[in-house]
């Protein structure tokens, strides 16, 4: 199928309707049914259950706790590295966010400012920082780690649309990552080589049911179709390098941004479209 083709669907589909479908099905205890559907999920996409806590296919007793099923330990090493890879997954795009503008595929960028809800404060900590985009397939581990210690300061639940995240509609959707809905975390480095803010977001996608942390539970559904906001700064939430800070509900992306500060220098093995795995080099 062509980029074109591919695209003109996605305007096409029903988006909401399927995702709110398919987070209902993913949740439901389905029995014999939803084992079969886990087993051809596996067999589909080469899910990997050897490195699964419980590789016990019929042990899940839902679609979404087959899909965020935890690892055994030690599988995913932390690299001694100021910032870390935070998932497993594939580089879509990553170097320096030129002005407040961010590379997303061909032509295409979009604004610092549109991807955290419009706060243009906040986007401009960012000017001519670093971003890493990276997507997550279906076969890939979905929880979503620190890439260095933090402190959160913030959380924003920006309503959008709902287009798949692939490299097809990358091409062909403009401004795809801050059109999208997500949920964007933004953290305080305090300690270490890295000192400053950084931010975390998590791109939804077609299907993707919701989007939960740590420190809140699932952000969406509800869907209020409004920007929601909740500050942390008079909590004091800190998480280590390499702890879990989310998951996604059926995956998709995330985007991280770090200041100029940092003069982050990317693992020079990185490339785009590379395989990438949580707890390995990032810069």
């Amino acid at each position: 199928m062509s980029d074109r083709l591919a695209v003109l669907l996605q305007y096409l589909l029903p988006k909401q309707m399927l995702t709110v479908f398919a987070g209902k099905l993913a949740g439901t205890r389905g029995g014999a049914p939803t084992t079969r559907l886990i087993r051809w999920f596996v067999g589909r996409y080469g899910v990997n259950m050897s490195e699964a806590a419980n590789s016990d296919i019929a042990a899940y007793p839902t679609f979404n706790e087959f899909f965020t099923r935890s690892l055994k330990p030690g599988v995913r090493p932390l690299a001694q590295s100021p910032l870390i890879c935070p998932v497993d997954g594939a580089i879509s795009q990553f170097g320096r966010i030129e002005r407040d503008h961010i590379y997303q595929a061909k032509e295409h960028t979009y604004s610092t400012t549109a991807l955290v809800g419009g706060d243009a404060a906040l986007a401009r900590q960012f000017e001519d920082g670093q971003f890493a985009t990276i997507y997550l397939s279906p076969k890939d581990y979905h929880r979503i780690h620190m890439p260095c210690a933090g402190r959160l300061l913030r959380m924003i639940h920006v309503p959008g649309d709902l287009f798949s995240v692939n490299p097809a509609t990358a091409r062909g959707v403009p401004g795809l990552f801050a059109r999208n809905e997500r949920v964007v975390c933004v953290f305080e480095a305090e300690q270490g080589p890295v000192r400053g803010p950084f931010v975390m977001a998590l791109v939804g996608a077609t299907i993707v049911g919701s989007i939960a942390t740590v420190w809140h539970g699932v952000v969406n559904p509800p869907r209020p179709g409004m920007i929601r906001d909740w500050p942390y700064d008079a909590q004091y939430i800190r998480l280590q390098q390499g702890d879990e800070m989310g998951r996604f509900l059926l995956g998709s992306t995330v985007v991280l941004l770090f200041p100029r500060e940092w003069d982050t220098s990317f693992n020079p093995d990185w490339g785009v479209a590379r395989p990438v795995r949580m707890g390995e080099v990032m810069a």
